[in-house]
């Protein structure tokens, strides 16, 4: 069902040229006498790449019929990455180009949420926080304060993520996989 190119959102997913493309950016301008037009920044969901387009206030869109499923990530294989649809027990797998940036925080056993499109997985969305213990970091600095300076520490999965300097090797911290920053230590 098409919807006009005047109520088209930031995070919407729209069937754009055959391809699914999510709103990363959308601007509603009406420039002196002349007629309205929607200034988005769209993502290809498919291909990663980012573009922006111009849409008069007549031109309708048609937003993408996405389904979201809950994974368990298993294990990883090569550069092949194995879920189990936690809803009917189907196993499937995704490479590194769908995962993106999101591969270097799965861990066997995490639940994540994917996005499908006519049946593929085009994206996953991670948990808000993940716990991880810290594997490698310079030892601890008896003077360090919260908000002092920062040092880098490597954790379980291999991200390297920038902690406090009073954090020690083999501490647990709870990080946001989406900006890879420390948050706090794990209760």
């Amino acid at each position: 069902m098409a919807i006009p190119a005047t109520q088209i959102r930031r995070g919407m997913v729209l069937v754009f040229e055959g391809k699914p493309c999510r709103v990363i950016e959308f601007r509603h301008h009406t420039p002196g006498n002349l007629r309205a037009m929607v200034q988005a920044k769209l993502k290809d969901l498919k291909s990663g790449s980012s573009f922006e387009h111009r849409f008069r206030a007549a031109d309708s869109v048609e937003p993408a019929s996405m389904e979201t499923h809950d994974l368990e990530f298993l294990y990883q294989g090569g550069d092949t990455y194995h879920f189990m649809n936690t809803e009917n027990y189907d196993q499937l797998e995704m490479d590194d180009e769908a995962l993106g940036d999101n591969a270097q925080w799965m861990q066997p056993g995490m639940r994540i949420q994917a996005e499908f499109y006519e049946g593929k997985p085009i994206g996953i969305r991670l948990p808000n926080t993940l716990t991880l213990e810290i594997v490698e970091t310079a030892p601890v600095m008896k003077t360090a304060t919260k908000n002092a300076s920062s040092k880098p520490a490597k954790l379980e999965n291999g991200v390297t993520v920038n902690v406090p300097e009073f954090l020690s090797t083999g501490e647990k911290i709870r990080v946001n996989p989406t900006t890879g920053e420390y948050l706090d230590r794990a209760k």
